[in-house]
């Protein structure tokens, strides 16, 4: 059994929080201990036989929500799966697969990811679009973004195999399905696609403007500098196996840039915040505990002191 720890509130009682270990896959509190592994306690359940580790993991997990958020901080940071776990054995002495690495991944950013649903951005007058090519599965795919001229915030990511006018139009309608009001610029180079794919979506809402090189007022020296950065990222994307992962780790990466990643520029804020969205998480680890059921079942006594 755990000893209570008292504490003094203002009424002049003593609140003592007494800890019951909980089963984390049936919910029984007949456990007993089974020994501790680099300074974290083990349990086995009497009822189900099953052992855990009393180290807060999330149910059906052997690893804490603060390692796996520090995991996916380092990926989304561009570093290699190897280089994480090198990192993780350092500080917690753990040393997850590789493959348990790319699940919470997956797993975490379809969660981060589905909180975008419904949000709505305003997003300024501006927008700056440009597209790169990427290495996905030893084909060339292309890679569309649209970001913000003043917030910094990345609007919109499209992944395609093609460069065509549909891709840009694809771009275009996700850049208009979250914003308050259509922009009145989008900048982009020479590509004759975007000029038809602006009017084809904004109409008269909204002026195509050719950028006339990073020495004019309106250029695309923004949009530049933040494929600087996606290709940082883009490195350890090489042993993606299809577009479809591809998209995910993009979606994640529009996340972890907008609201988890300070921007140097706007003096440590995130892109996020200086656009005002109501997007729910500030970081990995509030995404990863979001969904974490706690295994200790606390009731608080008041004692007279």
């Amino acid at each position: 059994m755990l000893h209570p720890q008292p504490e003094v509130g203002d009424s002049g009682f003593t609140e003592v929080t007494q800890v019951t270990i909980v089963c984390k896959f049936c919910g029984s509190t007949d456990v007993i201990r089974w020994g501790a592994k680099h300074g974290t306690q083990y349990y086995r359940c009497k009822t189900c036989g099953r052992k855990f580790a009393q180290n807060m993991a999330l149910p059906g997990m052997r690893y804490s929500p603060d390692l796996i958020a520090s995991a996916l901080n380092q990926f989304y940071e561009g570093m290699s799966l190897n280089a994480i776990r090198r990192h993780l054995d350092h500080d917690y002495q753990l040393i997850p697969s590789d493959s348990t690495v790319y699940e919470w991944m997956v797993r975490f950013t379809k969660q981060a990811v589905a909180a975008l649903g419904g949000l709505l951005v305003s997003y300024g007058d501006v927008i700056v679009v440009d597209e790169t090519v990427l290495g996905i599965d030893g084909k060339n795919a292309w890679f569309w973004d649209a970001i913000s001229d003043d917030s910094r915030y990345l609007v919109a990511s499209h992944l395609s195999y093609e460069r065509s006018m549909q891709q840009a139009v694809a771009l275009m309608r996700r850049v208009e399905a979250i914003g308050t009001k259509p922009p009145r610029f989008v900048v982009s180079d020479g590509l004759r696609s975007y000029p038809d794919a602006v009017e084809r979506v904004f109409g008269a809402d909204t002026k195509h403007v050719v950028s006339r090189g990073f020495s004019h007022e309106v250029n695309t020296n923004l949009i530049e500098r933040f494929h600087g950065t996606i290709k940082q990222r883009t490195k350890v994307m090489r042993g993606m196996q299809n577009i479809h992962t591809a998209r995910l780790v993009m979606d994640g990466w529009l996340v972890h840039y907008n609201f988890f990643r300070p921007h140097e520029s706007l003096d440590g804020a995130t892109p996020g915040r200086m656009a005002k969205v109501a997007y729910p998480f500030t970081s990995w680890s509030e995404v990863v505990k979001h969904g974490y059921i706690p295994t200790e079942h606390r009731h608080t006594t008041r004692l007279p002191t």
